[in-house]
Order: structure tokens, then C-alpha cells, then sequence
């Protein structure tokens, strides 16, 4: 369990290394929301960790109900009063006080005891599913804050292209050189533009409340941490991850599994000896004033045979289970390898669009605003530039995010931390 926490630590501070500013970087600012602060609140507040504990005092509870013996039962009987004939008087009466319990054979109290423990132990690693769970999802709604603050600039970026244009037209419209429809569909993109804006200002807004909803916030008054979601790491190869995940907590929770079904198979096998019945006790005779001890015991027959029936479903219970962790090993790797192949293609798509198209579609950009204001190109040329150059950031952006997404999923998996290393600033107009 120390592993599995020690990697949960490490994975939290892995995305917190990675979507924060540099550490040379400026202090950040108290109403500035990073991604170890996002951690730290949900861990603190969210209810599914909290229940845990009171589900822990439920089965420390149901642990000390299963470790009691059976209880003792003080008796008493009154015979042969208010009858006829020779019975009609006190004197024949007869009282008997008496004692009676249960012998439990065949260890059933160590049986419920190590049942009840087991399931107690089972649920430290359901609480880290959990937790994984849950870092997973503060990752990826953070994540969709850092999206729409960066889809945010390049759409105000697209303005500023389209701000110039419009004046640029009017350049040529005042100069006799371009007809009025030109300065017209200029002024329609800028429009556009702006609406695009709104839209994704309005965007980083909700997505900022979906993941203050996670520690109970309605009014968010924070704001993320300027990170770039394009830088990303490199990851281990198919076959080294296939490894890591063989020590998840989800793979880990069936040797917890095995342990509660087999202590269940042992409380069902004990099931088969017969407990004895046993009474002691005392007996007053009235007509003699006489007192005698009375004692019973009884034994169930054919015990061992209706067990059968219960022993049978643990065995099978316990059988099922190997198959259950072969289908759930199958269908995380299944998972795993899907995340890989998307990681490493929105990677690859990442790393070329900014290393070869945007530089390139940047400085056509600069030379078609020079041959426009020369007339040397129309309008409609350097409008649709812009729109290709605008959509090439906002491709490099969705594939950045797919491959984050496909990221988080892995550290899920694994319980891996892989940290961006620092990379150079890029060529100006080469990034988002």
C-alpha cells in the first residue's frame, strides 16, 4: 500500500510540475488555482473520500459483532399448575431455572473474524481506485480550464488579424484601389471573430465552475495558472507500461478479493459441523420441596448436507474470480494500449505542425498583409491565410489536448509520473 501511495504522491506532483509555471518563474498569486491546489481540495472535501471512513466504522462495527460468542439465555418454566385431578393445588408444581448457549463448532468464530477483517483490509484499496478516480477527473476538468484559456488567445489572436485586415481594406477603399464589398466581408470576419471570443470566454467560464463543483464551490473566484498544455513527455514504450500495469490498484483490489472469498468458503465450510445446544439448570419439586439439577444437550442432524449447497457457490465464487481478473486485466490493457496509440499520434501531430506548418504559415501570413496593402494579392487570399493559420493553432491545440487527455489516462493505468522536460522558447508565431 506505501507503493501504490508513494505513486498516487508522485503522479499529483507530476501534473503539477507540468501544468505550473516555471520554477524560476514569478510567485503565483493567492487567487491563482494550480493543479496540486485542485488535488489538495478535492482530497480534503469531496464526499466519495469521506464516505469511506463511516464505511470503515460500519465494518469495524460488523468486525466486532462477528467476534462476539453466542449468547448465554437465562430461562425459567413452571410446570404442572392450574390443572386438575392431583394437579389442581400448588403442590405439584415444579419451577426450573436454567442456563443455555450454543457450542460453536469448527472454528466459525475465527471464520467470521477473518472475514469481517478482510473486507476491512479490502477497503484501504477501494479508497485508492477511488482516489485515482477522482485526480483523473480533477485533471481533466483543470484540463478543459487550461483548454479554453488557451483556445481563448487564439481567438483573440484571430481578432487582431481580422482588426488588421479591416483597416487595411480601408486603406485601399480610401485609396480608390478596393470596392466597399471588401472592407464589407472584412468587417463580417471580424464579427466572427469576435463571436468566437465571446463564445470561448464564455466556455473557459463553465468549465471553470465544473471543476470548482468538484470541492463543493458555486461561486469560483479563481483563476488558473498559465500553463501550456503542447508540452509533452515522453512516455515509456507499449511493453514497459504493459508492466506498471500489472501493480494497479485495480489489478491489486482482486488478491484483496481472493482473501474475502476465501475466508468465505472457510465460514461456509464450518457451516457443515453441527453446533451443539446445551441447557443446564435447576429444579424445584413443591411436593417434596426437593431440588434437582436438569441438563440438555441436542445435535442437528444432516448439517453437513444442506452446507453443501453454500460450500459449493464459495468454491465457485472463488473459481470466478481468476476469470474476473484475466476479463479486467484484458480490458485495462485494452485501455492502455488505446491511450498509447492516441498519445503517441496527437504527439507526432503536436511536434510537426509547430516545428514545420505554423512557422511557415506565420511568415505567409506577415508577406500576404505586405502584398495585400501592395495590391500585389486580393483580399480573399490573405483572408483565407489567415484562416488557415488560425485553424492550424487551434488543430495543434486539440491535438495537444488529445494527447493530454490520453496522458492522464495512463498515470491513471500505471500510477506513472512523467514530467515535460523544459523545452526552449518557441519562434514567435510558431505557438498558440
Amino acid at each position: 500500500m506505501r507503493m501504490r501511495l508513494a505513486a498516487v504522491a508522485a503522479w499529483v506532483a507530476a501534473c503539477a510540475v507540468a501544468w505550473s509555471p516555471a520554477a524560476a518563474g514569478p510567485a503565483v498569486s493567492p487567487n491563482k488555482l494550480t493543479l496540486d491546489d485542485a488535488f489538495a481540495r478535492v482530497a480534503e472535501s469531496h464526499p466519495d473520500l469521506r464516505l469511506f471512513g463511516s464505511r470503515g466504522d460500519v465494518l469495524a462495527a460488523e468486525r466486532d459483532q462477528a467476534a462476539l460468542r453466542p449468547a448465554l439465555v437465562a430461562g425459567a418454566t413452571v410446570e404442572n399448575v392450574f390443572g386438575t385431578g392431583d394437579f389442581t393445588g400448588s403442590q405439584a408444581a415444579e419451577l426450573t431455572l436454567s442456563l443455555a448457549s450454543v457450542l460453536e463448532r469448527g472454528g466459525k468464530l475465527d471464520a467470521r473474524r477473518t472475514l469481517a477483517q478482510s473486507r476491512i483490509d479490502a477497503l484501504a484499496i477501494e479508497r485508492e481506485i477511488r482516489r485515482l478516480d477522482l485526480l483523473a477527473e480533477v485533471a481533466r476538468r483543470y484540463l478543459a480550464v487550461v483548454a479554453a484559456g488557451r483556445q481563448r488567445e487564439i481567438a483573440q489572436l484571430d481578432v487582431g488579424q481580422r482588426e488588421r485586415t479591416v483597416a487595411a481594406a480601408r486603406q485601399r477603399l480610401h485609396a480608390g484601389a478596393s470596392p466597399e464589398s471588401v472592407v464589407l466581408a472584412a468587417q463580417a470576419a471580424l464579427a466572427r471573430a469576435e463571436l468566437d471570443r465571446a463564445r470561448v470566454e464564455q466556455r473557459e467560464q463553465a468549465a471553470r465552475q465544473h471543476l470548482a463543483a468538484l470541492w463543493g464551490e458555486r461561486d469560483p473566484g479563481f483563476e488558473i495558472v498559465a500553463a501550456d498544455p503542447t508540452a509533452l513527455p515522453a512516455i515509456d514504450d507499449l511493453a514497459t507500461l504493459e508492466t506498471l500495469l500489472l501493480r494497479t490498484p485495480e489489478l491489486a483490489q482482486f488478491a484483496d478479493q481472493q482473501r474475502i472469498r476465501e475466508a468465505r468458503l472457510q465460514l461456509a465450510r464450518t457451516n457443515a459441523s453441527p453446533d451443539l445446544d446445551w441447557q443446564v439448570g435447576v429444579r424445584r419439586l413443591q411436593a417434596t420441596d426437593d431440588v434437582a439439577l436438569v441438563g440438555s444437550l441436542s445435535l442437528p442432524l444432516g448439517t453437513a448436507r444442506r452446507a453443501q449447497p453454500e460450500i459449493r457457490a464459495a468454491e465457485a465464487e472463488l473459481a470466478m474470480l481468476e476469470i474476473e481478473r484475466e476479463a479486467k486485466g484484458l480490458s485495462l490493457y485494452s485501455t492502455l494500449t488505446e491511450a498509447h496509440g492516441r498519445y503517441r499520434t496527437a504527439q507526432l501531430e503536436v511536434r510537426r505542425l509547430r516545428d514545420d506548418v505554423l512557422p511557415k504559415l506565420a511568415k505567409a501570413e506577415v508577406a500576404a498583409e505586405r502584398a495585400y496593402r501592395a495590391g500585389a494579392i486580393s483580399y480573399l487570399e490573405w483572408a483565407q491565410l489567415q484562416s488557415e493559420h488560425t485553424a492550424t493553432r487551434r488543430q495543434q491545440l486539440e491535438a495537444a489536448l488529445e494527447a493530454q487527455h490520453a496522458l492522464i489516462e495512463i498515470q491513471r493505468l500505471t500510477g506513472q509520473a512523467f514530467v515535460a522536460a523544459p523545452a526552449a522558447s518557441p519562434a514567435q508565431g510558431t505557438s498558440p
